[in-house]
């Protein structure tokens, strides 16, 4: 089984992609461990990757394609399955995924568009804080540390980072409608579209996917 989460920025998906894998077993695909990897193992496509992150600019599309392309021929994802995670951001990088998993004469069986209202995810990210030190996550509307600004688990300074106050938040939403909510539409259009409320408690809306899954 080969599913792909969609959502915008906020919208819950590292949840449920953790809730998926440890349930599913699938393998979770995501393009920054597989260019961290293969820069570390000086892999031709690594090394292509590298020489542009090391100038300041973007991978180009044909060489991430190249490595997730191979990553899903590779035996454990071609046999446990694959989560993506994060990928594809375009409708061209769509249509390279597409053509990729047909050459290995694999497909996508479902994707699963987790819709969350935009004030509520700008809401829940800029409520969000994180320990300086142990890194553990806060909420300040639902789960504050005992002492504002100070970690319950090990005293260190909780803040909030940067990419979480409103601005940031809403340049990536802004991002997100641009480009990756065309994913919607299209993936719709193949007819494997599933859409599940994410404005719920995460357990609620793990317990739709799973229906979803289930069905494989």
């Amino acid at each position: 089984m080969n599913v792909m989460l969609l959502g915008a920025p906020g919208a819950g998906k590292g949840t449920q992609a953790a809730r998926i894998v440890e349930d599913y077993g699938l393998v979770h695909l995501s393009t920054g461990d597989i260019l961290r990897k293969a820069v570390a193992d000086q892999t031709p496509l690594g090394m292509e990757a590298k020489r542009h992150m090391d100038a300041g600019g973007l991978v180009p599309d044909d060489v991430v394609i190249g490595l997730v392309a191979d990553r899903i021929t590779q035996s454990d994802a071609v046999e446990r399955g694959v989560l993506f995670d994060g990928f594809p951001r375009t409708v061209p990088q769509a249509d390279a995924l597409s053509a990729a998993l047909a050459a290995g004469g694999l497909a996508l069986d479902a994707v699963i568009n987790v819709e969350v209202d935009p004030e509520a995810i700008v809401a829940r990210i800029t409520s969000r804080r994180q320990c300086r030190s142990c890194g553990r996550v806060y909420n300040i509307v639902t789960d504050p540390p005992a002492s504002p600004g100070v970690c319950d688990e090990c005293g260190g300074e909780v803040y909030q980072r940067d990419d979480d106050v409103e601005a940031t938040v809403r340049k990536r939403l802004e991002a997100y409608e641009a480009q990756t909510s065309k994913l919607v539409p299209y993936y719709d259009a193949a007819g494997i579209l599933h859409t599940v409320d994410g404005n719920r408690t995460p357990a609620d809306v793990f317990a739709s996917i799973a229906d979803i899954l289930n069905g494989f």
